[in-house]
Formats: structure tokens, C-alpha cells, sequence
């Protein structure tokens, strides 16, 4: 039985040519600063997104951490959403790594952002810890992939700027923001100070991220990646991967049109509900309506050969990728359609 992976973009695995430039990578001792396919890598990721340099890391987790431990001190705040990969799936690391405490807020990754962000602000007193940083997410993952448009951005980073606030971007799939748009990625990056984005998710690579920011930035970075275990040495060969990953972005656009067949034909089946509106880009959050519990429905499917992600009692995610085709999308809704009419 041929199973039909649509839990996460992170599933994907290396194609031919991915392999292929990976055996035939040029590499050195990267914590040297001598492996010439990852300063590649770093250099081509951070004119991408507009910015002085940039630093390969294992994971997108790394990398957003890496990123608060660089821009802030101990004791400072972070203002995020509520729903933030960072606040909701990232292990605590905020509190355990750099010692700073979160302020989640609602609403602040949607089109009312500005607006949220300024009632967070708190006026300076002894008995409040000093805000120092801003962080953001596009596309909002617990969002069910949606773009946060670039004229929302700016407001935010204008008024983080009045404060003398740092904004970092949580850009795990800013790419699919930027075709979903038809836009440069840099109409997005423009808007933050640092922004990290995976390439092991929609772009296919089997691992690694990239932080960019300031060339002043980075270097505080790169000694918070060594801390973190991070130094990865001959890390040529994972480097190369991602300089292939990074020709995929164009095609990311397939994945979006395969998630918008899938959410309109799962939004017209008994049991199940999808606000369309908010599918945007490559993810799906259904949820069903006859009582059946997320879990439960998610092996059942699993069963099937089709596998999704239970995100909620009653909600589940489907994400489309790489490895999944149209055709693939067309014999999963069958499959659902199936197990949804064997519930009623």
C-alpha cells in the first residue's frame, strides 16, 4: 500500500541530484570558517533576503533560539504570539537557553498586529522586565499557513523601532509567503532585523536553516551556535543539499494549487469544515464536525495510507509537499471521503 505523507514538508527526502551534490561536496572545518559550500550557502542565502550575512544551522528551533539569545540579555522580554512556533513548540527554550521571559500575545500575526502590538508595549518601571525584542512568523504556522502581508510588517517594524525594539522574523516558510504573493522575498525580510528560514521543510533539503541578519549580528550568533553545539565541521555536504533545496523555491507554487484541491474538496465533505480563507499557502487545518476526536480519526486515515497530524481535539493538519503530486491529492480525498462516510 502506497502511503501518502502529507503530516509535514519536513518528510521529504534528498532526490538524485540532491545526493549527487552532496557526495561531491567541497568541504573543510566549517568552526574555521574553511568549508567553502557552506560560506557559499551563507552567502547566497543572506542576498536572498536582503541581507549583510547569514549562518547555517542544524534547525529551524536552532536558529530562532540562536537568534534570541544574540539580540537580547537576560531578563529581558519577547513579545510574540500566543501561537508561535517559538512560544508553542520549541521546548521552552526562550527561559531555558537565554533566560528571558515571553509575553504571548493574541492576534499579533494577524492584520490587526499593530494594533496588538501596541497595547503589549508597557510604559518603563522597575517591576517590568525591558522589552527588547519582537518576534514575528510568516507563514504562521498554527495559522494554518497564512501570510502576513508586507505593509503589515512595516508597521509593526516601524513601531518596534520607536521603542528602540529588535524585530525578529520566525521566516521557517517565508518563501511560500513570497510566491503565494508573487513577490521578492526581500519585500518581506526588509521588515525585520534578523530572519531565519528552513530549508528541510517546503524546500525539500533532509536538514538545516539559515539565520541572516547584520554582519555584527551574525558574529554574535555564530559564538551562540558554537555554545549550542552547533559547529557542525565538514558541514559541506549538508550545505550542498541546501544549495540545491534553494532552486526548489519556484516550484513551491505547486504545493500551494495541490493544498487548495485538497482543503475545497475536504470543505464540501459531510463531517469536516476548512475555512478557506485562511489556505493560503501549502497547509490544511480541517476540522471535524461529527464528534469524531482528531486522534482517533488521524489513525484511522494512517490505516488508509493516507497520514495527517492531529493538532487539536478536534483539528487536524494536512501538508502538502515535494514528494506528494497531484495525483497523490486525488487519492487522498478519495480516501477520506471514504473514512468519513464509514463514521456516519
Amino acid at each position: 500500500m502506497k502511503v501518502i505523507d502529507l503530516r509535514s514538508d519536513t518528510v521529504t527526502v534528498p532526490d538524485r541530484e540532491m545526493r549527487a551534490a552532496m557526495a561531491g561536496a567541497a568541504v573543510g572545518d566549517d568552526v574555521y570558517g574553511e568549508d567553502p559550500t557552506v560560506r557559499q550557502l551563507e552567502e547566497k542565502a543572506a542576498d536572498l533576503v536582503g541581507k549583510e550575512a547569514a549562518l547555517f544551522v542544524p534547525s529551524g528551533t536552532m536558529g530562532n533560539q540562536v537568534a534570541l539569545l544574540a539580540h537580547t540579555e537576560r531578563g529581558d522580554e519577547v513579545i510574540l504570539d500566543e501561537e508561535a512556533h517559538i512560544y508553542y513548540y520549541e521546548a521552552g527554550s526562550p527561559a531555558m537557553l537565554a533566560g528571558v521571559q515571553l509575553k504571548p500575545v493574541a492576534g499579533l500575526l494577524s492584520e490587526r498586529g499593530p494594533e496588538v502590538l501596541r497595547r503589549a508595549f508597557r510604559p518603563p518601571d522597575i517591576h517590568f522586565p525591558p522589552t527588547r525584542l519582537v518576534c514575528l512568523e510568516n507563514t504562521f504556522n498554527r495559522g494554518g499557513g497564512t501570510v502576513m502581508p508586507p505593509e503589515v510588517m512595516r508597521e509593526i517594524f516601524a513601531l518596534a523601532r520607536e521603542r528602540g525594539l529588535a524585530v525578529h522574523l520566525d521566516g521557517a516558510r517565508i518563501f511560500n509567503a513570497a510566491v503565494a504573493l508573487g513577490c521578492d522575498v526581500r519585500e518581506f525580510t526588509r521588515y525585520c532585523d534578523s530572519v531565519m528560514f528552513c530549508l528541510s521543510k517546503g524546500l525539500g533539503a533532509p536538514v538545516g536553516s539559515l539565520l541572516a541578519g547584520s554582519r555584527e549580528f551574525i558574529a554574535r550568533a555564530r559564538r551562540y551556535r558554537k555554545a549550542l553545539g552547533g559547529g557542525m565541521r565538514q558541514a559541506g555536504v549538508l550545505a550542498a543539499a541546501g544549495l540545491v533545496a534553494l532552486k526548489n523555491i519556484p516550484r513551491l507554487a505547486e504545493d500551494h494549487a495541490n493544498a487548495r484541491l485538497l482543503a475545497e474538496a475536504l470543505a464540501g465533505m459531510p463531517g469536516m469544515s476548512v475555512d478557506l480563507r485562511t489556505v493560503q499557502t501549502n497547509i490544511v487545518v480541517a476540522r471535524l464536525t461529527g464528534g469524531w476526536p482528531a486522534p482517533a480519526f488521524a489513525e484511522r486515515l494512517a490505516q488508509e495510507g493516507v497520514r495527517c497530524h492531529a493538532i487539536g481535539p478536534n483539528a487536524v493538519r494536512f501538508v502538502t509537499h515535494r514528494d506528494v503530486s497531484r495525483a497523490d491529492i486525488e487519492a487522498a480525498i478519495a480516501i477520506i471521503g471514504k473514512v468519513l462516510a464509514g463514521a456516519a
